[in-house]
């Protein structure tokens, strides 16, 4: 198992990743040493996501919120 730099990684691509580190892990044909790899790296990806998911939540927030606001009009123009 050769550990990826997840700098600049998209979503997908940390989801696809930690998808197979699950699946590798689940299929037991991992050593300690690997497992422990493994489950280390899955770790960092789970945290990528989680923090790429927030941010995408907190842009929507944002963007929910400007959106919803009332189109103010100046009369006094």
């Amino acid at each position: 198992m050769t550990a990826k730099s997840h700098k600049g990684q998209s979503f997908e691509a940390a989801l696809a990743e930690l998808e197979q580190v699950v699946a590798d892990m689940e299929s037991g044909k991992l050593s300690l040493e690997d497992s422990l790899a493994a489950y280390k790296r899955g770790a960092e990806l789970l945290q990528l996501c989680r923090g790429k998911l927030d941010s995408v939540q907190q842009q929507v927030s944002v963007l929910e919120e400007g959106a919803l606001k009332p189109f103010a009009v100046d009369d006094d123009k």
